[in-house]
């Protein structure tokens, strides 16, 4: 499976360039508005189908509860502490470290983001950083799943909600649909709010 899905974004990202840069059959704004919208819900609605047929996947959900809300909390905290020592390692501005990794995996939102707040370099970092996490929940989830089940989810951060959500739900089971969705989802939401907060305080 990740052999195809890795195929599909190369060929894609071939497609893209090509296409920006000598054809300009596709409008850009058709791609990146539109048609990623609707094959982004078609794509949700299998996923909700296929976890309604799903009867352990449903009696699973039943007895985690409320406690699947409690999931991107420690995601947060596991990322904002990375970014903590990830900036004391590399000797960088702590504070910006922490805010690109509160970026959750949302590159398009933390590279403007971060760079309107802390620069250009650390914007720079913002995007690569979040996109390679992003990158790498795609390509190693194979290896992620063998440690946890969850631990892709937690990798995915952002992401979970739609783009790397058909891996997730490939090789970690139905079952993690409802924590992999609503885990991609609080983090979008609070994203924004956690990155301004950390620069409000430097």
């Amino acid at each position: 499976m990740i052999k195809y899905v890795i195929a599909a974004l190369a060929l894609g990202a071939a497609a893209g360039y090509l296409n920006n840069n000598f054809l300009n059959v596709i409008p850009n704004a058709l791609v990146s508005d539109q048609l990623f919208s609707v094959t982004l819900t078609v794509l949700l609605f299998v996923f909700g189908f296929s976890f309604g047929l799903d009867k352990d996947a449903m009696d699973k959900m039943k007895r985690t509860g409320p406690k699947i809300l409690a999931f991107p909390l420690f995601v947060v905290l596991g990322s904002l502490l990375g970014g903590l020592v990830g900036g004391l390692i590399l000797r960088i501005d702590v504070a910006g470290a922490m805010a690109v990794s509160a970026g959750y995996g949302w590159y398009t939102l933390s590279g403007p983001l971060i760079g309107q707040l802390f620069g250009a370099e650390l914007g720079t970092l913002g995007f690569a950083a979040n996109f390679f996490r992003e990158l790498l929940t795609i390509t190693a989830i194979p290896l992620m799943v063998k440690l946890d089940k969850y631990a892709p989810v937690a990798s995915g951060g952002a992401t979970t909600m739609d783009t790397t959500l058909p891996v997730i739900m490939r090789y970690c089971g139905s079952d993690m649909l409802i924590t992999a969705f609503s885990n991609g989802l609080i983090l979008t939401l609070i994203a924004p709010f956690t990155i301004i907060a950390i620069a409000s305080f430097i």
